[in-house]
Formats: C-alpha cells, sequence, structure tokens
C-alpha cells in the first residue's frame, strides 16, 4: 500500500479549502438574495421551514455519516480488494440509497401538512410551508445520492468534485432564484433548491465518469453483504449522537436565545456562526476531509502489519494536527482582532446598526475562544472513524452536549445570550481533551509528533500578528465609517498585514509547516 505524503494531504487540503471559499462567499450571496426578493416575509419564513426538514433528514440519514462510515469503508475496500470490489459495493449502497430514498420521499409529500404543523406557526404559514415541503421533497433523494458519490470520491482520493459542490449548489441557487424570482414567487426559490440539488449531484457524476456506476439490489453479494452489516453498524452511534445535537443545538439554544434581555438573539447568533464558519471551514474541515482517507489506510496498515516506515497512522494523524494548528491559530487571532470592521463590512449596512455590529462582534469573539479546539477535534473525531470506532466519538459528543447545555443555564443568568457562546466554547474544550485522553490511551498516538513545538511557535508568531494587526487597524481607522469601498480597502489592508507579519514571524521561529504550504501553493499556482 502507498501512503500519502505530507504534501498531498496539505495539496488536498488546499483544494478543498478553495471550494470552502467560493461555497461560503456564494452561500452569503444566497442569502442576501432571498432576503432581497422576499423580505422577512410570511413566504420565506415557510421556505426557511421547508428546507429545515430537507436538511435534518440528510443529516441524519446520510450526511452525518459519510466521514464516520463511507469514506473509511470504502478507503478500506480499495486498499485490500481493489477498485472493481468497491464499485460492486457502492452499486449496492446506491441501489439501497435510491430505493429508501424514493420510499421517504414519497412519506414526505403524503405527510407535509403534519410535518408542518410540527415546525409550527400560523394557519397561512403552516399552508405555505406544507406545499413548499412538496414542492422540495425530491431534493432529499439527489442530496443523498450526491452526498454517497462524493464519500466515493473522497475514499479514491480525488477531491476537487467534491471541494466545488458546495460552491456550485450555491451558485445554482443564487442563478435559478434570479431568473425565476422576477414575479417574488417563493416557488422559485424551491425550484432553486431541487436545481442545486441536481447540479452538484451532477459534478459528482462527472467526477466519476471513469468508473463503473449503476444501481444493483445485490445485497446479499458475499463480498457486499459484509460491507453493508460494517456500514450499518457504524451508522447507528452517530444517528443517536446527530439526534442529541439537533434537539441541542436547534430546539434547546434557540429557545434559551430567545429569553435572552438582548433582543433578537438568534440573528447575532446566526451572524457571528456565518462568520465563524469561514476558518472553520477552510481550515478543520478541509484538512480533516483530505487526511481522513489516508488515515484510514494507515488504519488498515497499521492493523495489517504493513505500514510503511514514516507514513503511520499516527504520522498522519500529527501532520494533520500540526497543519490545523499553524493555520487555525492566526485565523482566530485575526477574526478576534478585526472582528468589528470585519462585520462593518459584510453585514453593516440599511437596517443593520452600529449596535448590531457591536453586540454581534463580542459573541463572535467568544465564539473564537472554542474555534481551535473545534478544529483539532474534528481531527481527532476522524482519527476515530478512520479505526472505523463511531461509538466512542458519539458517546463523548453527548457528554459534551450535557456540559454545554449545564454550561449555558448556570451561565445564562450572569451572561446572559453571550453565555451560549461561552457554553460552547466549553462544549469544544471539553469534547477535545476527552478524545485526546483516549487516543492516548489507546496508543502513542502522539508520540514523537512535535505538537507542542508547533503550537508554541504558532501562538507566539499568532500572538505577534495579532499586535500588527491591530496597529494597521488603528491607522486604518479614517477609512472605516466612510463608504464601503473605503471599509474594505482597510479590512483588505489589515488582513494583508496580518498574513505577512504571520509568514515573517513563523519563518523567524522556523514553523516547518509553513515551508510546506507554500511548496503546495508554488505548485498549485506556479
Amino acid at each position: 500500500m502507498t501512503a500519502a505524503r505530507p504534501p498531498s494531504i496539505a495539496r488536498a487540503s488546499a483544494i478543498i479549502a478553495a471550494g470552502n471559499i467560493a461555497s461560503r462567499v456564494l452561500g452569503l450571496g444566497r442569502e442576501i438574495v432571498l432576503s432581497n426578493l422576499f423580505g422577512a416575509s410570511r413566504a420565506l419564513e415557510a421556505f426557511n421551514n421547508a428546507v429545515l426538514v430537507t436538511r435534518s433528514l440528510f443529516d441524519l440519514l446520510i450526511a452525518g455519516h459519510i466521514n464516520s462510515a463511507i469514506v473509511p469503508v470504502l478507503s478500506e475496500i480499495d486498499a485490500k480488494h481493489g477498485r472493481d470490489s468497491l464499485w460492486r459495493v457502492l452499486a449496492a449502497l446506491a441501489g439501497m440509497v435510491v430505493l429508501a430514498l424514493a420510499v421517504i420521499v414519497i412519506g414526505m409529500i403524503a405527510a407535509a401538512l403534519p410535518i408542518a404543523r410540527i415546525i409550527g406557526g400560523d394557519t397561512a404559514t403552516i399552508e405555505e410551508t406544507a406545499g413548499l415541503i412538496r414542492l422540495t421533497a425530491p431534493a432529499l433523494l439527489l442530496m443523498c445520492v450526491f452526498a454517497l458519490y462524493s464519500g466515493a470520491l473522497y475514499a479514491l482520493r480525488i477531491f476537487t468534485y467534491p471541494a466545488l459542490a458546495a460552491a456550485v449548489f450555491n451558485g445554482t441557487m443564487v442563478a435559478v432564484t434570479l431568473a425565476l424570482g422576477g414575479s417574488r414567487q417563493i416557488e422559485a426559490a424551491a425550484v432553486a433548491w431541487i436545481a442545486a440539488a441536481a447540479a452538484q449531484l451532477a459534478l459528482q457524476l462527472y467526477g466519476l465518469r471513469t468508473g463503473k456506476l449503476r444501481l444493483s439490489l445485490r445485497w446479499h453479494d458475499p463480498l457486499v453483504a459484509p460491507v453493508l452489516r460494517r456500514i450499518g453498524g457504524l451508522y447507528l452511534p452517530v444517528i443517536g449522537s446527530l439526534i442529541v445535537d439537533l434537539i441541542t443545538t436547534r430546539f434547546f439554544t434557540y429557545a434559551l436565545a430567545a429569553r435572552a434581555l438582548i433582543d433578537h438573539g438568534n440573528n447575532y447568533m446566526q451572524w457571528a456562526t456565518t462568520l465563524i464558519q469561514f476558518p472553520q471551514g477552510l481550515v478543520a474541515t478541509a484538512i480533516s476531509a483530505a487526511v481522513l482517507p489516508t488515515l484510514s489506510r494507515a488504519a488498515v496498515a497499521e492493523r495489517d502489519g504493513d505500514t510503511p516506515e514514516g507514513q503511520s497512522f499516527s504520522d498522519m494523524l500529527g501532520i494533520g494536527l500540526r497543519m490545523t494548528t499553524v493555520l487555525i491559530l492566526p485565523a482566530a487571532l485575526a477574526l478576534a482582532v478585526l472582528a468589528v470592521p470585519i462585520i462593518q463590512v459584510v453585514f453593516e449596512h440599511g437596517a443593520f446598526t452600529p449596535y448590531d455590529t457591536g453586540v454581534t462582534a463580542l459573541a463572535l469573539r467568544l465564539y473564537v475562544i472554542g474555534l481551535p479546539f473545534a478544529a483539532w477535534d474534528l481531527l481527532l473525531v476522524y482519527a476515530f472513524y478512520a479505526r472505523q470506532d463511531t461509538l466512542t466519538p458519539a458517546l463523548v459528543g453527548v457528554v459534551s452536549l450535557i456540559v454545554y447545555a449545564v454550561a449555558a443555564v448556570l451561565l445564562f443568568p450572569v451572561f446572559d445570550l453571550y453565555a451560549l457562546m461561552l457554553a460552547d466554547a466549553v462544549k469544544h474544550v471539553t469534547h477535545t481533551v476527552i478524545s485526546a485522553l483516549i487516543l492516548a490511551r489507546r496508543g502513542s498516538v502522539f508520540a514523537n509528533q512535535r505538537l507542542i513545538g508547533t503550537f508554541a511557535r504558532a501562538l507566539a508568531a499568532s500572538l505577534g500578528m495579532a499586535g500588527v494587526g491591530l496597529l494597521v487597524m488603528q491607522a486604518a481607522a479614517p477609512l472605516f465609517g466612510t463608504n464601503t469601498l473605503n471599509e474594505i480597502a482597510g479590512v483588505g489592508l489589515s488582513l494583508a498585514a496580518c498574513g505577512a507579519a504571520y509568514f515573517v514571524l513563523g519563518v523567524i521561529l522556523r514553523l516547518e509547516e509553513l515551508s510546506m504550504l507554500r511548496r503546495v501553493v508554488r505548485r498549485l499556482w506556479p
């Protein structure tokens, strides 16, 4: 077996990060288009309710399991049995997904009105939500098949097409909504949702065009049957954890925010979350998704006693953690330092006031506390998944969610809305520490990986960068509050200064991971 070298992981991370940038920008554009066309209307509320149903089912049925079950198992099949065996298993999985989702979609259409009543609202909103559920339900089938084929591409270590999928989805949403939304009918957004789901699926099909794609109902195939049972066993713990997570993050959190003295707390949480997802997606998600297939292969080789020197499970995990560290620490500090001007540029227009900027900025800075831990934790969770252990991270997830709920309740009387951001940080710290301790007890996975040295150098460089960022931001202060172009120039100048300062300090402090990334960038853009 040939494991990927460190630059391969860095290159894959860069590809996924580029896709995340496009996705985040176009996703923001999608929200702008919808709000401009439909405003704070009943129609948009009904559309968001209908989409919430599709997204929640998508997360529970397949999206939450791609990295926990499908990618590790398909990676092992490809490594041990070859490409033809992988296509056989994929055909059976695809047949199962299509058949099961066809039944579920029909059920959604038939039960649209009761589902809408569960979500709630006045009579008119419930009826409109039900109509939009019926219209958008087929998108669930398209999205689930997309997720399966995206997982297959990751298992084959083909990252470009999955990385671009979300950007294609959001771009299609924007284009179709604008093309059909001239009459200001919310059905245009529903049609755009289906078109977007079809577009990202088409992209994955193109990525797999040289393979032997087909649908199969041969689930008793001697190769397929054990694989399906294994994937099913990996699914169950994650489903339980996802249910707990959905209840906690979508119901408990929003109910508590509604009781806050700060009005419209859910809006501030959403705005701050939108911004925190940029570094999370660019760094943590990109590196973790890039490392997972290699980790899975390393785990199989380690189990079979066939690990090439320098390419062990521990080495691959160490590379991912070090790369995450040297990128997420400066990103977190830069976001904290430049929170106000960034929010002014992105949101402070029209009805968004300077007061809103202040509240959102503080919420964002509190979220930043947990950002590095969330980034490290995602990679640790993927380390469990690579070893085909989904139960342990699921149990740790339940514990951390209980800790989150307790912390939120205890802190709420003192910190009001901001208690939720602090509790979120406590949750990420808890999950990271417990996961790291469990992995360490199962073997010396962190030994000889130079994690502490990398962290110390990256933190020192990040603190120096933050100081430079503050100075440049103060110098650029006259640009803020004048007009949008000047504010963009001020933020761009501040970010450029932060990046340059971190790079210089990283070179001085001998952060070797920066050199690795620099070589990757030169390969990508010679």
